[in-house]
């Protein structure tokens, strides 16, 4: 009896079994073929993340033995002033150019997207070259455009009877530094971003509304921007997620304090976490650095969903 039963359960496990070889049999081909994406996913994204995670809960200088230090990394960053102020950069850096940013880049979608505009689409292309312009050389650019002696700011200022400013050593200054250049190289992008959902908005609204007796603006503050919420909240979430990941724009534009400015005032967290990891060989303090940092980008865009998504706000 004992024997029937235990017979009775192990045919639907051989049942499963002969199922899954005749499945491996029939499509090994097209398994064969996409695993070396797998592969190289889990050699060079799955893998590192998962060290990166052990690795934040030990001290390391990349050559000797790894120590295990518990949680004492993440309990140090709250003491590290560094670290703080670099969040606050980031946050201050993201009030001073992304709502202006994504208000420009979805009035220039708009006025892209016109049927009566001629050229659209070299219009197009020169808003949106910045973005595929060399970000080495546009830090560069921006660094001798905003030189005290010999930067073209300056020299306007003074052409006009005006004193020379220090927009590179001054905490504000610096920090307004770096949004305007973060803001002329990323503007196309998000206004390629607007143009996008603006083209799916139907024609026929526009209409009607012509026929009710709205004007131009009036459309545009009833009709497009309601149906764009969902693309202007995409471009907020990415806007948001690239400012505190900042990195080459600073460090190009400081390279005398390495990214961080004057005073620190344009310290990031992932320069902060560069810094660490491959300035002073901290590998497993950077890495609990980038797990808070993680977990901080992903409050922050729960956040925004929730009260600006389509259920929120």
């Amino acid at each position: 009896m004992a024997y029937a039963q235990e017979h009775a359960h192990s045919q639907p496990a051989s049942r499963t079994l002969v199922r899954a070889a005749g499945f491996v049999r029939r499509y090994w081909a097209p398994y064969l073929f996409v695993s070396p994406f797998f592969l190289m996913f889990a050699a060079f994204m799955l893998y590192p993340v998962l060290f990166s995670l052990v690795l934040s809960f030990h001290e390391w200088n990349g050559v000797g033995p790894m120590v295990w230090r518990g949680l004492d990394n993440y309990a140090r960053l709250a003491h590290d002033q560094a670290f703080i102020q670099s969040f606050i950069n980031s946050a201050i850096i993201f009030v001073m150019y992304v709502p202006a940013m994504t208000a420009l880049a979805l009035v220039l979608a708009a006025l892209l997207n016109s049927a009566y505009l001629r050229a659209r689409a070299l219009w197009r292309a020169a808003i949106f070259l910045p973005y595929v312009t060399a970000v080495v050389a546009v830090g560069f650019t921006f660094a001798l455009l905003f030189d005290r002696d010999f930067g073209l700011l300056n020299l306007v200022l003074v052409a006009v009877g005006l004193p020379k400013v220090d927009w590179l050593l001054l905490p504000a200054l610096a920090r307004l530094s770096v949004s305007t250049l973060v803001t002329w190289r990323w503007l196309g992008y998000n206004m390629v971003i607007m143009l996008g959902g603006l083209q799916n908005i139907p024609g026929e609204l526009y209409e009607a509304a012509t026929i009710d007796g709205a004007g131009v603006l009036r459309s545009f503050l009833s009709i497009t921007i309601p149906l764009m919420r969902p693309v202007i909240l995409f471009a907020v979430v990415l806007s948001t997620i690239g400012t505190f990941s900042l990195f080459t724009e600073p460090y190009v534009l400081f390279q005398g304090t390495s990214g961080a400015g004057p005073a620190r005032a344009t310290l990031t967290p992932v320069l902060h976490l560069y810094h660490n990891a491959f300035g002073f060989l901290k590998f497993g303090y950077a890495s609990a650095i980038a797990y808070v940092y993680f977990g901080v980008l992903f409050v922050l865009t729960a956040l925004q969903w929730k009260l600006f998504g389509r259920d929120g706000g």
